[in-house]
């Protein structure tokens, strides 16, 4: 049976230690547990339930999910001590990411919730057309599953829904990895557009919940500056950046990724939008191919690198930085002459000064001189909390190169 969500005047109080509250009680969304007064009651509280969270004078923050057993121990999700925390709850939420999802985008492909900068922390909602696939990263959301999918139906009517619960972020709040839930009827891979473009996302099996909005922007970007040139794309996952710049007018691209299963559909793209005698997809490991294409002497006009994140934890902080460095230095010296180097990094734990500066280190080893023209992140449907820079974690720099 699940358990029953506790009225306002039942949650229990937590309260922050003296010196750790002005954070939070300053609109910082998280309390971490070395902030917390953590007595033998706070300790023995069930992971995401919901609480009253307290500054050390007992004046009331918020109301909160709280898990005593993760770094992150308090979620705050209203201010309001006796707010309501349903699914009419939850739908409030949604109905306000959907309205402004709707005065970005035409087309019902994108991130519907981005965690806490949408207010709902812990879960990651994309929608796909009629298909509509979450991801339940905290054990508040979890505790709240049945909510968040009954507000999901109410709000968008999905023909599909499926929860997936594999991330591994999950261990952190000790909750485990599940099955994929699917509510409805599926047609895996599913269809997308972005850009004019069409692709099939892999909802299932795929990274994440099988495709990265959070590039739409960025492959518009360098899309047209690929015309007329060869073009690599480093982890080229499921076309993204290959298909759009052969549409662009890119006279070869060549993309490498060591996923058979996503350079299926990259393939499957190409053909699709017309531009697969162009496309060349490739199995392989990165650093390697990047060795290989150097002592064979290529080159090309526009090289793109967007890897998987190279920092998951504080203790990878300095070797994935130089794991940003050593893809710069490989990268720069496939770039032709007047070329252009995107590349890309999606570790929160990495701030864009850290990013920059390894690219800059990277360009020096192999003595290329170039221009940043571009600095982004992720597209406006990934909105980024005013007090949390992690939400701010893709970086992106392009890059001129002499």
């Amino acid at each position: 049976m699940r358990n029953p969500i506790p009225l306002a005047a039942d949650r229990p109080r937590v309260r922050l230690l003296p010196e750790h509250d002005r954070r939070v009680a300053g609109g910082f969304p998280w309390a971490f547990s070395n902030e917390v007064a953590m007595d033998a009651a706070t300790k023995a509280l069930p992971p995401g339930g919901l609480v009253v969270l307290e500054t050390a004078r007992g004046a009331p923050v918020g109301v909160a999910m709280f898990n005593p057993h993760s770094l992150i121990a308090a979620r705050l999700l209203a201010p309001e001590i006796d707010a309501v925390i349903d699914a009419d709850f939850l739908a409030a939420r949604l109905q306000t990411a959907l309205a402004l999802r709707a005065r970005l985008y035409a087309l019902p492909y994108y991130r519907l919730v981005h965690a806490e900068a949408d207010g709902l922390p812990g879960l990651i909602v994309d929608r796909y057309g009629d298909v509509v696939v979450c991801q339940i990263n905290s054990a508040g959301m979890e505790r709240l599953r049945g909510e968040v999918q009954a507000a999901l139906q109410g709000v968008l009517a999905p023909r599909a829904l499926v929860l997936r619960a594999d991330r591994p972020v999950r261990a952190l709040e000790g909750l485990a990895d599940e099955d994929d839930a699917i509510l409805g009827e599926l047609d895996n891979p599913v269809a997308l557009v972005e850009n004019g473009a069409r692709f099939r996302a892999d909802v299932l099996g795929g990274q994440k919940t099988g495709w990265f909005f959070d590039h739409r922007d960025n492959r518009a970007f360098i899309a047209p500056l690929c015309r007329g040139g060869r073009v690599l794309d480093l982890y080229g996952y499921t076309g993204g950046f290959a298909v759009q710049a052969a549409m662009a007018g890119a006279t070869e691209v060549l993309a490498i990724d060591r996923s058979e299963p996503a350079l299926a559909l990259a393939a499957q793209a190409a053909t699709e939008n017309g531009v697969a005698p162009r496309c060349r997809f490739e199995r392989g490991e990165v650093f390697g191919a990047l060795e290989r294409l150097a002592a064979a002497s290529e080159r090309f006009d526009v090289v793109i690198a967007d890897p998987p994140a190279f920092v998951k934890s504080r203790k990878e902080l300095n070797a994935g930085a130089r794991g940003y460095r050593k893809l710069a230095r490989g990268a720069a010296r496939l770039v032709a002459s007047g070329g252009l180097l995107l590349i890309a990094s999606c570790s929160h734990l990495v701030d864009m000064a850290t990013f920059g500066e390894e690219v800059r280190r990277g360009l020096r080893d192999v003595r290329r001189a170039g221009r940043i023209i571009r600095s982004g992140g992720a597209g406006p449907d990934h909105p980024i909390h005013p007090a949390l820079a992690a939400s701010a974690y893709l970086k992106c720099l392009v890059l001129a190169l002499d």
